[in-house]
């Protein structure tokens, strides 16, 4: 088992060769991922890198791995839970094993099963596999997409790699924005996979595999969630529930490197703990939270150290707290976009940067409650859209006539956004939990954006249509599942642990509990407003009442009032100034409305302007190439001196 980073190139004609220096840019550039160790593999017109970051078998996982005749050679980043099992399955069918690393069942299992070989692994991966009899490439990614892997096709080559900076060091990979996914971006904070903010780089999609042989490349889907509700009693449901999450914790734990928790009070991670003092491992286990350096106000609201250390103390951890200050967010801003690879404009990647970074001098592997909300109905959002589409059912003719009339009459962008919602059907109005700008703001700041807004709407609503006939609160979870879970909360926590050489575990997307999630009725998520009706039961003798209680917070980033005042100065000069790139692509008079509106108490555009600070940054980082590395940026510089 072992974190690290991967990167390849295959070129499409037998007689080119690979560039051996390229090949190292690109897995060096990378070595945050994996400072244990690194390797290549190149044959004629194909190379494979590596960086390692050593979880099991320490002595013998380096890679690339190979067969027993090196036919079929891999790199590897990620975990296979199920491994020693398998091992031992494909030694019975005359599979011969050279290590105890998990890396090596996966070039055994192609053996044997050919690309099915990812039906049989449970675990997060990204992979590359060469085999050299076929001259095949194969790419595949987990099912909820735990782990990236991003990929370029060019006219010559195809490349590959865990992180965007990797495929940059290609001479030839153009550096270039994809219009659409800015529209996107500016809709939602994030871009919607398979496409990123760079044009003809992609993500291989969660659940997918990519082959490239005979001149052709495919991509396939191997696995997706299927809603059947089992009828089941209260009490059945509530035992197998119990059984399944102390399986994926337990699987969880193996490592022979020193664990934590990632622990914010909530009943996610809460949960998590629990069940590690069910097994006795509770005890020296290091556990971590964050907060804020100021106590009064808005931002004294966004701190969770009382129920972290209620969490803590009642399962023996070792407990440690991290106090995140303005200064550091600012400082640490280019480093953010550079780790980050293309724009995410979720300010919880900030935080969770300094935690990792707390926990790396402690220990390398941490597991996290990521998930449980996307599967068990978390998230307040579900209960208001549920409640919007019972009064669409019931009154949705008359406020579509009404709308247009009310739209001019109500004041409030908010306001007229939620009258039109209720005159729409589910699959046309839910798009996810995560927004940056509402749609008539967006139009304004991107002139001639209703092309792009099309296509958006074209994706949720596929994913509407993949959940049916599934209940509306599933098709809720299903949307954000495969679209909010891996493009952005997955996506932000690999790059923000990795970005601290710390591996992030997460037993709630065990693809066994997802598929058991889908058997639920909803009234076991979701109930009479309250969600995770289901983990709330079975955590009932476990948890602290003060935990088990608590309503859902998530992350909270005091990033508003921060932005009115300590971080005044650079919204001003990054967004405002005669040099900001956003002048480009965006309408200014509008920005400047946006700064004005939050500066000034009318709203709350912390959300916006901040998305507008990630693409500013982001571009003059990987566009105008302002910085080589912000990576390994210490010291308090400010960002504008270094961009």
């Amino acid at each position: 088992m072992l974190m690290c980073a991967i990167s390849g190139i295959l070129k499409y004609h037998r007689g080119s060769r690979i560039d051996p220096e390229v090949l190292a840019r690109m897995t060096n550039v990378m070595s945050h991922r994996g400072p244990d160790a690194s390797g290549t593999f190149i044959d004629g017109n194909v190379g494979l890198g590596h960086r390692r970051l050593s979880i099991i078998d320490l002595a013998g996982g380096n890679q690339p791995i190979f067969n027993e005749d090196e036919s079929i050679v891999v790199v590897f980043n990620g975990e296979i839970y199920n491994y020693a099992k398998l091992a031992a399955t494909l030694s019975d069918r005359g599979h011969r094993f050279r290590t105890r690393s998990d890396t090596e069942t996966i070039v055994h299992a192609y053996e044997e099963y050919g690309d099915k070989c990812v039906d049989h692994f449970r675990g997060m991966f990204a992979f590359a596999l060469w085999d050299r009899n076929r001259q095949r490439l194969l790419l595949a990614r987990d099912r909820l997409g735990v782990k990236p892997l991003y990929y370029y096709e060019g006219p010559d080559f195809i490349a590959f790699a865990s992180e965007i900076k990797a495929l940059l060091e290609i001479p030839g990979v153009p550096r270039e924005v994809d219009s659409d996914s800015l529209s996107h971006y500016m809709s939602l904070r994030f871009v919607p996979g398979p496409q990123t903010m760079f044009r003809n780089i992609f993500r291989l999609q969660p659940g997918h595999i990519l082959t490239r042989e005979n001149g052709t490349t495919n991509i396939r889907k191997y696995w997706d969630i299927e809603f059947h509700p089992a009828e089941h009693r209260a009490e059945q449901r509530l035992l197998q529930f119990d059984q399944l999450l102390t399986d994926c914790v337990q699987m969880r734990l193996v490592a022979e490197v020193p664990l934590g928790v990632f622990l914010s009070g909530g009943l996610d991670s809460s949960a998590i703990l629990a069940m590690m003092s069910r097994m006795d491992r509770s005890h020296g286990i290091h556990t971590y939270s964050v907060g804020y350096e100021e106590t009064s106000g808005d931002v004294a609201e966004s701190n969770e150290f009382e129920y972290a250390r209620i969490a803590a103390k009642a399962y023996g951890a070792e407990h440690h707290e991290y106090r995140l200050s303005p200064g550091e967010l600012q400082d640490f801003m280019p480093a953010l976009v550079w780790h980050l690879d293309e724009p995410l404009a979720d300010p919880t990647c900030v935080p969770l940067y300094f935690i990792s970074k707390t926990a790396s001098e402690q220990i390398t592997v941490v597991l996290s409650g990521e998930g449980a909300d996307e599967l068990f109905a978390g998230y307040g959002i579900y209960q208001r859209m549920l409640q919007l589409e019972s009064l669409h059912r019931h009154f949705g003719g008359v406020a579509s006539s009404m709308e247009p009339l009310l739209r001019r009459i109500v004041p409030g962008e908010r306001i007229r956004t939620a009258l039109k919602w209720s005159t729409l059907p589910l699959q046309s109005r839910y798009r996810g939990v995560s927004r940056a700008f509402l749609p008539d703001m967006k139009r304004e700041l991107l002139p001639g954006s209703e092309r792009s807004d099309h296509k958006l709407d074209s994706l949720f609503e596929a994913c509407f249509r993949a959940a049916k006939p599934a209940s509306p609160l599933d098709q809720m979870l299903y949307v954000d599942t495969r679209i909010w879970l891996p493009d952005d909360l997955l996506l932000k926590a690999d790059k923000m642990t990795m970005a601290n050489a710390i591996e992030l575990r997460v037993p709630f997307l065990d693809h066994r509990m997802v598929e058991y999630a889908a058997t639920l009725p909803a009234a076991s998520k979701l109930h009479k407003g309250t969600g995770k009706v289901l983990l709330r039961r079975a955590m009932a003798n476990d948890l602290p009442p003060a935990i088990l209680k608590r309503p859902k917070k998530g992350f909270p980033v005091p990033i508003g009032p921060w932005l009115k005042t300590s971080l005044r100065s650079m919204v001003h000069d990054a967004l405002l100034s005669r040099g900001s790139v956003i002048r480009d692509f965006m309408d200014v008079k509008t920005v400047e409305r946006v700064v004005q509106q939050h500066e000034h108490g009318r709203f709350d555009r912390s959300q916006e302007i901040w998305t507008l600070l990630v693409f500013e940054y982001w571009h003059r980082i990987f566009m105008n190439k302002s910085v080589g590395n912000p990576g390994g940026l210490t010291g308090r510089t400010t960002p504008l001196e270094i961009l």
